[in-house]
């Protein structure tokens, strides 16, 4: 899948999904098909990350999710 451009993305590389409980980054230039991106935008959970890389999500607690970015880091 590609990069969405519009709101809350904005052709960001990696989302975030800031549900609690379910604190996973995500990689948009890796989409499989599995990955809820789709489901976390319509619940209002989308976050992105500034700079936009894996390691600031990292920074900020989210861990890997299983199917775009394989194993978790916790």
């Amino acid at each position: 899948m590609a990069r969405r451009p519009g709101y809350p993305i904005y052709g960001k590389r990696f989302v975030g999904n800031r549900n609690p409980g379910h604190m996973e980054v995500h990689d948009l230039d890796n989409e499989k098909v599995g990955c809820q991106i789709d489901e976390i935008i319509r619940a209002g959970h989308a976050v992105t990350f500034t700079p936009d890389t894996l390691v600031q999500a990292h920074r900020k607690g989210y861990d890997n999710c299983a199917y775009c970015l394989g194993g978790s880091i916790h």
